[in-house]
């Protein structure tokens, strides 16, 4: 497998540090607001991405912070005559309610800097001891010219940065590029007490705290908007590798933009969209479908005439896996003649086709042009006269394949309950017993096809959710 790494500007060999088990860390949002699309689709990617990997059979925890306490955060919550803390909790489940709608699977640690308030100062008290940052008045601000790697993610030397920056009114720092790990309390502001006084913690230093706490000093993989590689992500490896002395993250993954009918979003412009603003006209699966639709470190374009080009594509599909589900309910058990043994291979080969599509840098839209290669053989091979087994296999195939996109929910949606799932395992056991192996593999493979993974181990069948 293939991943680009934003950090070495190339395709590299994606292979975990720990064997079978991926660490992986997004940048989630700010809460204040509700998320717009352009949020959508870096949600939406890494939560394809973590898909993917179970799909290939790694464990993979996942980590996707909230930052709840930040300028604009506090300027809504005195302009609305509440707290921070009430502000970040509506919505973080406003996040919540966006991201189950489209289907995005929660992280296994939602974390959020106010809670860890303890973590982070502890982690700027190592970064002074060492001389990497130092105190004014209340603030405390990172040394950057002490990181001698500083700018090795953005691909820019400390002069470029230096030329394009400047130091904002109220700032005590002592370079211009130097950048806030603590920021001492203003009037009406909420704080934290801590050697340096009472203030509140800088953006950049929350996720450095946060992804060493849950998944250790080196992940594998850290991800986010293209908006995030200067300064966010060049500042968190500058405090993390400093702190550690080691790596902060090996690979750095980073979505490309998303554009309004060739414009930047933007709200001056009046072309700004938050999520459930399109979701008043085009169904959730609509818009994860368009977003997948292009490779993810393309900038896509949003457009009305785009998204009515992705409703249609998918109802293609769908309507394909509806007649998938009527041909499996009239179909009868065949033997197979040779094109039929053809056409399962052409169906092996296209599911060979959409996995090299995802190994080499998760592309997407390669991956659902197999899916509609499944689609068009199916189309013209397969009817109510087919053998069983070429619907089965089929509608098997195209279920499991889409749910690593997720994708077809409403099919997937005949959600199996724990005892179910426990009595297909007990049927399938009972028929390796008597070795009728094929009806074992065709109960796997329905619960495959239904978000459900078994694991034979030696204590055992093991099932998870995908």
């Amino acid at each position: 497998m293939l991943i680009y790494n934003t950090l070495t500007r190339k395709k590299e060999e994606f292979v975990p540090l720990e064997d079978n088990h991926v660490k992986m860390y997004t940048c989630g949002p700010t809460v204040y607001d509700f998320f717009h699309i352009g949020n959508a689709r870096v949600f939406i990617t890494f939560d394809m991405v973590r898909n993917y990997l179970k799909f290939r059979g790694y464990d993979v925890t996942f980590v996707q912070n909230f930052t709840d306490i930040d300028d604009k955060m506090i300027k809504r919550a005195n302009d609305e005559g509440i707290t921070v803390k009430e502000l970040g909790e509506r919505f973080i489940g406003e996040y919540f309610h966006d991201a189950d709608t489209l289907g995005i699977t929660r992280a296994d640690v939602h974390p959020r800097a106010t809670e860890h308030i303890d973590e982070i100062i502890d982690l700027i008290k190592i970064l002074v001891e060492k001389g990497y940052a130092y105190e004014v008045n209340g603030d405390v601000y990172y040394k950057t010219s002490r990181f001698k790697d500083y700018g090795k993610l953005s691909h820019q030397n400390i002069d470029e940065l230096k030329a394009g920056a400047r130091i904002e009114p109220g700032e005590q720092k002592k370079d211009p590029i130097d950048f806030a790990l603590w920021k001492a309390q203003k009037p009406g502001e909420p704080a934290w007490d801590s050697p340096w006084g009472k203030g509140r913690p800088g953006w950049h230093i929350e996720c450095s705290v946060m992804a060493m706490k849950y998944l250790g000093e080196t992940i594998d993989i850290h991800g986010g908007g293209p908006d995030l590689i200067f300064p966010h992500h060049e500042n968190e490896i500058a405090q993390s590798e400093a702190a550690t002395g080691k790596p902060f993250a090996r690979f750095f993954m980073h979505v490309g933009y998303l554009n309004i009918n060739n414009q930047k979003m933007s709200k001056s412009l009046g072309n700004f969209f938050t999520v459930r603003d399109i979701l008043k006209t085009y169904d959730p699966e609509v818009l994860r479908f368009f977003m997948l639709s292009s490779h993810y470190r393309n900038p896509i374009n949003f457009s009305q005439d785009l998204m009515e080009q992705a409703k249609n594509s998918l109802e293609r599909l769908h309507n394909a896996i509806y007649s998938m589900e009527h041909l499996e309910s009239v179909a009868q058990d065949k033997d197979l003649a040779e094109d039929d043994e053809k056409y399962l291979n052409k169906l092996e080969t296209n599911k060979n086709e959409f996995i090299k599509a995802m190994d080499d840098d998760f592309n997407t839209a390669d991956a659902i042009a197999s899916l509609f290669n499944i689609v068009r053989e199916y189309n013209m091979f397969v009817d109510e006269n087919s053998p069983k087994k070429l619907i089965v296999d089929t509608k098997d195939a195209i279920l499991t394949l889409g749910s690593v996109l997720g994708l077809f929910r409403k099919f997937m949606e005949k959600t199996l309950l724990d005892e179910e799932i426990e009595q297909k395992i007990i049927e399938r056991e009972q028929a390796r017993k008597e070795k009728n192996y094929a009806l074992a593999d065709k109960i796997r493979d329905d619960l495959k096809a239904q978000g459900i993974i078994l694991e034979d181990t030696p204590a055992g069948v093991r099932w998870k959710r995908l």
